[in-house]
């Protein structure tokens, strides 16, 4: 089978290669799968780097010790293992398969069962491989931690990403006024998927401006819990999703000294992945939700596109086919 395997660290153009592999080998927990698309995460653009330094901590410090990237796909169900109940050959199915491994960026994955849910019928494969992981951070970190209500005030940095897209639309179902923080080249596009301001962080610092906001959801973490305490109304919420590990490291320890002489908390989301899909679902089948597809394109483009996800030019979920 094809895939895109990573041989060491260092730009995605660089050290990504195509390979030859075996399909995989499955157990009698597991299903195999042919995979018809998969999706890029920040997960992805972190281990082709070695950046930040903690993942090669977690996955090699000179040259990762696995070459398998990817975390998302849509696709169908080739084989089953003896044990497995839940799927049959033929089913349609997608997931985040981050809790039980990587490697979605092949033709082929073996993997638990538990790892995949059925694919809607409804639900394009394209639009299937754009959901799990970046729509699930959108609602756990919004309603899970954020506790998010009708008419609140939400500001949402990294505005254009799959992440930030899908939030949107998420804090529109409670008709929350959004603000989105991004690059200034993004905001016709931004304001046509319905953001009610928009901040271009090259020129503004969101936490200085005077306005604060109820909830406020960041992909980006860059800033010291302080600077977001500014901007945060006196019950607000900030939820991080991921940024800068010493940012992430003070909001962790600071931001919960400031919760604690204070009413507004600071928390970081830990994605448990797939819980939530089901209402992820219905919210699409009510057209509540729609994930923004840059794409697809074909694997072969995947240290290119890579490269530009990494630049943060693309708005939604860049999305690349097995060929299928």
């Amino acid at each position: 089978m094809k895939a895109l395997t990573l041989e060491k660290y260092g730009l995605p153009e660089e050290v990504l290669r195509f390979t030859n592999q075996k399909i995989p080998t499955y157990q009698k927990n597991e299903v195999l799968v042919k995979i018809h698309f998969t999706a890029i995460n920040d997960y992805d653009w972190s281990l082709v780097r070695g950046k930040p330094f903690i993942y090669r901590l977690m996955f090699g410090l000179v040259k990762p010790k696995s070459k398998s990237l990817g975390m998302e796909l849509s696709g169908t169900v080739e084989a089953v293992g003896s044990e497995v109940t839940e799927f049959d050959i033929g089913d349609e199915v997608y997931g985040d398969t981050s809790a039980y491994g990587f490697g979605t960026f092949s033709e082929y994955i073996a993997l638990p069962a538990n790892a995949l849910v059925h694919k809607p019928k409804n639900m394009s494969f394209e639009e299937a491989a754009a959901l799990p992981h970046a729509a699930l951070l959108a609602l756990q970190g919004l309603k899970d931690i954020g506790g998010i209500k009708n008419g609140m005030k939400v500001l949402i940095n990294g505005a254009g990403g799959g992440v930030g897209t899908l939030a949107l639309q998420l804090a529109k179902t409670h008709h929350c006024e959004v603000t989105g923080v991004d690059l200034q080249e993004k905001f016709e596009a931004l304001s046509n998927l319905g953001y009610d301001h928009l901040i271009n962080y090259q020129h503004k610092n969101f936490t200085e401006n005077g306005i604060q906001y109820d909830l406020i959801l960041d992909c980006k973490t860059d800033k010291s819990p302080f600077s977001y305490s500014r901007s945060l109304t006196a019950n607000g919420v900030y939820v991080s999703i991921g940024g800068k590990i010493t940012y992430l490291l003070s909001t962790l320890i600071i931001g919960k000294a400031l919760s604690a002489f204070s009413s507004k908390r600071f928390e970081i989301l830990s994605l448990k992945p797939n819980q939530g899909l089901k209402e992820i679902e219905e919210m699409y089948v009510n057209n509540q939700i729609k994930p923004v597809i840059d794409g697809p394109y074909p694997l072969s483009l995947g240290p290119e596109k890579l490269q530009e996800f990494g630049n943060g030019y693309h708005i939604g979920k860049i999305i690349l086919s097995l060929g299928t």
